[in-house]
């Protein structure tokens, strides 16, 4: 736990939360890609990539799970990865609007792994340097895997954005639909405070990968908007969440404590 600043359990514990559902619910997005990807070696990209931000999540909701059970304040049964990921419900999630939108078609479900991956990217190399040793970890291991994901997804939007006009209007359309849910990635809810991350600089950074990515692919989009949609940090999420996790969590809300 960080010992340098004053965190309290309760906000360790949904900062841990936080990340392992982004992480957890942007996965199970990727995952429904396969088998239908538009060519095999992409189906199993974007396949691993799933499996990569699942174990992401996987290692969160372990950590988070440690002080949950010391702490009188939680309920009893949110003790394992498990049953953090399929017992909790809407409300309960503490993801970004943006990682449980629909993935539409390629060009909308590339932007957002492109959006979301440059995020992650910063802020896990941000908290490499936290002064909590468990985050710090669980960080540096999952940014050699951002990394990647990084690097396809941008090649992908280039790919996308110079190439056929048909690429080209769909990548366009994509950006229609997500750049209002970008906003959120950079309003810290309460217990994003004081856990060592400098959102300033990280919106910065991530603006400016954005514009050279953008600029790289021929497309003059406007990356300031004024208006974004937020509340999902806070358990406000679309309609889509709830569909995702009701398919997501039926197997063992069915039949409760079943193991493979």
């Amino acid at each position: 736990m960080n010992k340098s600043i004053n965190i309290s359990t309760d906000q360790l514990i949904n900062y841990l939360l936080h990340l392992a559902d982004n992480s957890l619910i942007m996965g199970h997005r990727n995952s429904e890609w396969c088998g239908h990807g538009p060519i095999l070696e992409q189906d199993i990209a974007i396949s691993n990539i799933a499996l990569d931000l699942i174990g992401q999540a996987r290692n969160f909701y372990q950590y988070a799970a440690i002080p949950i059970k010391q702490s009188t304040n939680q309920p009893i049964n949110l003790t394992t990865e498990d049953s953090l990921a399929y017992l909790r419900d809407t409300r309960e999630y503490k993801n970004c609007l943006l990682v449980e939108q629909p993935n539409g078609d390629w060009a909308q479900t590339i932007l957002k792994q492109f959006f979301f991956s440059t995020y992650q990217y910063y802020l896990y190399q941000q908290l490499q340097n936290n002064a909590d040793d468990q985050l710090k970890a669980i960080a540096a291991k999952a940014l050699k895997e951002v990394t990647y994901h990084v690097r396809w997804s941008s090649e992908w939007v280039i790919r996308l954005g110079d190439g056929t006009d048909e690429s080209k209007k769909r990548l366009l359309r994509a950006f229609d639909e997500l750049w209002m849910f970008t906003g959120e990635l950079f309003e810290p809810a309460s217990y994003e405070l004081n856990m060592s991350t400098d959102f300033i600089l990280m919106k910065e950074e991530w603006n400016k990968k954005v514009c050279s990515v953008f600029e790289e692919a021929t497309i003059d989009v406007p990356v300031e908007k004024k208006w974004h949609q937020s509340g999902g940090k806070t358990g406000n999420h679309s309609e889509h969440l709830g569909l995702l996790l009701a398919e997501m969590q039926f197997m063992q809300r069915a039949y409760p404590n079943s193991e493979w």
